[in-house]
């Protein structure tokens, strides 16, 4: 059966749902091996998966595992495909929350030069991400919101030949990345997904027309599952927030839910992903501008600072060190060697050597932007500033990452593009495929 299957998607035939499923539990029993495994998921990098096939795949990776179903019916997640400096989720959780929808938001760990929301709450002492089903639904129905690490109870297929895809570069094959987001998704048990898929340098998509081809895909994928679902298509093209490392994120998103600080860049996609978390959770009650007023008075109202509190609180951390906690005192600046304006930022850069800072000096670590694309900038002036013991080696470095020119580059959207109409949509899984999925989670 394997080896006809490699040769089929080799020469650019589909397999059928019965294929892939039985492909996916035969390689978690043990009777298909790693090389066969990898052969296959090289075909299907070069070759593609149709709409079937991917609503196929993601139903034998929901099937490997548990199945959870939130209690509340309005409960939503959010899903960021990666990016530098997003510490989003931070904010966005509580602040949905504070509205008096549920949010539970399964999320993961670092990935190359992208930061991960678990090890940004990690860098508060005592703090648990490690959550079985059970008490994470009880923290989110006793305070509304939960953030907490995939249980491995779900979608282990997934897991398994996730590994197996970054260790033979077959990461980026559109249909994998759908299967593997959505199923994780729906496994996770929330009644809605908002999804932000980043393009641009700093992220694994760099072009609009593919990052909105993957954002399309999610969307109607995730609808075919029966769950309401949107998608926001926004810029990776340099840092969303200005803080880059674990702690010094999580003192950014402390610092903005309680009016302190007020990067314009990082609270416009906050406002933008809320607004459509509470659109798609509850679609009768919430439209654009009732989400935005709700927003704003839990946001400036000191609600969803006190959620924030409440949610870290009941999953371990204390009041006084998220107080504390504070950068690195060990600081330098990276300043700009001429005059001019700021025409890009090497975002990736920025993020692995945050990540080696972080890894050598600690939580506190990291690097805190002060120049954005587009400003102008006198000889001097400060481009960021480098926290944690390696500050003096790497701030030449992170300056080159700042590029100047004499004139000023064109603007950007921050928000290239919103899907939530499922007419809008490019999946064309068949019924045949539709039904398969239903039938997926009525057996769970």
């Amino acid at each position: 059966m394997m080896r006809r299957a490699i040769a089929r998607k080799r020469d650019g035939d589909a397999l059928d749902a019965r294929v892939w499923r039985d492909i996916v539990a035969s390689f978690l029993a043990g009777s298909i091996d790693d090389a066969q495994v990898a052969a296959l998921l090289m075909a299907v990098t070069i070759r593609g998966l149709d709409d079937d096939e991917t609503t196929a795949l993601t139903s034998a990776f929901i099937d490997s595992g548990e199945t959870l179903r939130a209690p509340d019916e309005r409960t939503v997640d959010k899903h960021s495909s990666g990016g530098v400096a997003d510490t989003a989720s931070l904010v966005v959780v509580p602040l949905v929350a504070a509205c008096g929808i549920p949010v539970a938001k399964l999320s993961g760990r670092a990935l190359g030069h992208t930061g991960g929301t678990l090890d940004k709450l990690e860098a508060l002492p005592g703090l648990r991400t490690d959550l079985d089903p059970e008490a994470f639904f009880a923290i989110v129905d006793r305070v509304g919101c939960a953030i907490a690490a995939q249980s491995a109870r779900l979608v282990p297929a997934d897991k398994r030949i996730y590994a197996l895809r970054d260790r033979t570069s077959t990461v980026s094959a559109p249909g994998l990345i759908a299967a593997s987001i959505v199923s994780k998704k729906i496994a996770g048990g929330a009644r809605a997904i908002v999804y932000d898929v980043k393009c641009g340098n700093g992220a694994f998509v760099h072009d609009v027309p593919g990052a909105r081809a993957l954002a399309r895909s999610l969307v109607d994928l995730t609808r075919a599952f029966g769950r309401r679902a949107r998608a926001i298509v926004s810029d990776m093209n340099e840092p969303l927030g200005r803080a880059i490392g674990t702690g010094l994120e999580l003192c950014e998103a402390r610092d903005l839910l309680r009016g302190e600080h007020d990067d314009p860049r990082l609270l416009a996609i906050v406002m933008r992903l809320a607004s459509a978390m509470l659109a798609a959770a509850a679609p009768s009650t919430f439209d654009a501008s009732s989400a935005r007023v709700s927003l704003e008075a839990a946001l400036h109202g000191g609600h969803a600072y006190e959620t924030f509190f409440a949610m870290l609180r009941a999953q371990g951390g204390s009041d006084r060190d998220l107080e504390m906690l504070a950068p690195h005192p060990t600081a330098l600046a990276a300043v700009a060697d001429r005059a001019g304006y700021v025409t890009g930022i090497e975002t990736v850069g920025l993020g692995e050597r945050a990540r080696d800072l972080v890894a050598t000096s600690g939580a506190r670590a990291g690097i805190v932007v002060r120049a954005r694309v587009g400003d102008r900038i006198a000889h001097g002036d400060v481009l960021a500033v480098v926290h944690g013991h390696d500050a003096a080696t790497m701030v030449t470095e992170i300056a080159r990452c700042f590029t100047i020119g004499d004139d000023a580059p064109q603007a950007r959207s921050l928000v290239y593009d919103e899907i939530g109409d499922l007419s809008e949509g490019t999946f064309a899984a068949t019924g045949t495929a539709r039904a398969s999925a239903r039938s997926t989670l009525e057996r769970k």
